[in-house]
């Protein structure tokens, strides 16, 4: 376990993040600047931040606003992709979707024709093929698989898919049903198309608190293993595959810039939360609800840059650049 002085020194580290970033002097590039909100009333929580890391070995840190709850939206593409790849296989599933940036915002309509699929699973257009994918009887039962395992993910057997989001979702989404009977038109789809939107948007539904978040991404770094628990959630043959396209796409349109800015896999949602995973180390949990132009949390983007910038946590740099506690110095 990391020792007391350590961990102390980890959690004035974070302190210092999260007021750095409230004070809006953390690093953030053009375009990365407030520009909305979702829903939009949701301006009115815009102080709400909330900051969390979890080691792979247990010890977790905690900075303002932990104890609020907000739907993970399209952070849950990353637990429907890998419950997908689990049920499938590797090679069925990348026929059915790829693994390459888009270039395009994460509801874009556009397909990889040449291999006549989606870009990657971190879009809409992908994470609908991947919720398509996940297997059981009816959409209640694939929906109840996915919460299930996102339990495992965060070890919390009480984790709850809201319903008035998801209702709020079913009765507003005319984008994703058009793409939705295009995809199927195509073959890229299967089946029901309501069946799917409804499994897909239950996922999107479940609500966490940025430290839960932070455990989900420590137990992608810790091998597909909850450190809290010790329970599996990815089969540690899919973790690689899960893990490299949350670098390539999964900060949609920004992806490339970031993975050579920031270098933390990561994954973003519209209601603010930011998910990162530093293999080996810790994972990341970041909610902050004012959106950039790309839909990623301003905030959350902030604390990334920092952490990578100030402190080295950078996954292609020299592990003597980094400069954060001991997550910088894994046994």
């Amino acid at each position: 376990m990391v020792a007391q002085a350590e961990r102390e020194m980890v959690q004035q580290q974070f302190e210092d993040l999260r007021s750095t970033c409230t004070a809006g002097s953390g690093i953030l590039l053009p375009g990365e600047e407030v520009v909305s909100y979702y829903p939009p009333e949701m301006e009115a929580r815009a102080e709400e931040f909330g900051l969390a890391g979890t080691n792979v070995d247990g010890t977790q840190w905690q900075v303002g606003d932990c104890d609020v709850r907000f739907p993970l939206h399209s952070i849950s593409k990353v637990f429907t992709y890998g419950l997908a790849l689990e049920d499938n296989g590797l090679a069925e599933t990348l026929r059915r979707v790829g693994v390459e940036p888009s270039g395009d915002p994460f509801n874009s309509i556009s397909f990889d024709e040449t291999h006549h699929r989606p870009f990657n699973p971190m879009i809409n257009a992908g994470a609908l093929v991947a919720a398509n994918m996940v297997k059981g009887a009816t959409k209640e039962e694939r929906a109840e698989r996915l919460l299930e395992r996102n339990r495992v993910y965060t070890g919390n057997p009480s984790l709850e898919i809201d319903r008035a989001v998801l209702d709020e979702q079913l009765v507003s989404n005319d984008r994703n049903l058009g793409l939705s009977y295009l995809m199927r038109s195509l073959g890229m789809l299967h089946g029901d198309i309501d069946d799917t939107l409804y499994v897909y948007l239950a996922a999107c539904s479940i609500t966490v608190t940025a430290p839960e978040l932070s455990t989900m991404g420590a137990t992608l770094a810790h091998g597909g293993v909850n450190p809290l628990t010790g329970e599996r959630a990815l089969p540690r043959e899919h973790l690689r595959t899960v893990i490299s396209v949350m670098s390539m796409c999964g900060m949609y349109d920004a992806a490339g810039e970031w993975a050579h800015d920031v270098g933390i896999p990561a994954k973003s949602g519209v209601s603010g939360g930011i998910m990162g995973v530093l293999p080996s180390w810790f994972g990341l949990g970041v909610y902050s609800p004012g959106l950039d132009r790309h839909g990623n949390s301003v905030r959350g983007v902030a604390v990334c840059r920092e952490l990578s910038s100030r402190f080295g946590l950078h996954v292609f740099a020299d592990p003597e650049e980094s400069r954060f506690g001991r997550i910088a110095q894994p046994d």
